[in-house]
């Protein structure tokens, strides 16, 4: 079986440690596990009901979509901002969940993971991307954790590909989101 996962990257920043992690992550993907880390974020406009009309959205929110929905899974990796996650992933998500209902996101399996420089690894942002992902209607793997402290020096000489802690981590995450693609929905995650 071949599993799709679309990553999405929380941080714009250009040196980000959570797209490093997620660069990490399309390495270490299992045979017959794809990992696409989506580029495009920044493009997509904020979440407004009245660009996101029956005769379409706008393109780089309609590029999201499609992405999304090619995909068999979502895994997101954020930062954390200000104790919660960046308004990216949270604007990402906001244009996944449309149409009410019947979103891109709808039954699929979402995780969160990623590394922040605070001593806990973005614990409250990725708490925080998991309840939003499940109000989009996507179905949460909340056994996927991988939260990485002190990111900032950790990978200062080092890139998440080098860290052996790391590469278990990302390894085990990545084979517990192909293992949710191929349970039938309402399957405890």
């Amino acid at each position: 079986m071949s599993v799709r996962i679309l990553a999405l990257v929380g941080s714009l920043r250009a040196g980000s440690h959570n797209r490093q992690l997620a660069e990490a992550a399309a390495g270490l993907a299992p045979e017959g596990v794809t990992v696409e880390v989506y580029d495009g974020l920044a493009e997509v406009p904020f979440y407004n009901e009245d660009t996101d009309t029956a005769a379409g959205a706008p393109e780089p929110a309609a590029r999201l979509r499609a992405a999304a929905e090619a995909a068999d899974a979502v895994l997101l990796f954020t930062p954390e901002y200000n104790g919660t996650m960046p308004a990216v992933l949270k604007n990402a998500i906001d244009w996944l969940s449309r149409p009410y209902g019947a979103g891109a996101l709808k039954d699929m399996p979402a995780a969160v993971i990623g590394t922040a420089f605070g001593q806990y690894g973005g614990v409250w942002a990725q708490t925080e991307a998991r309840k939003a992902l499940g109000v989009a209607g996507a179905r949460v793997l909340e056994s996927v954790e991988l939260a990485i402290p002190g990111s900032v020096t950790r990978f200062a000489d080092t890139h998440p590909s080098e860290d052996a802690e790391v590469i278990t981590g990302l390894s085990a995450a990545l084979q517990q989101v192909a293992e949710a693609v191929a349970a039938p929905a309402g399957t405890a995650s």
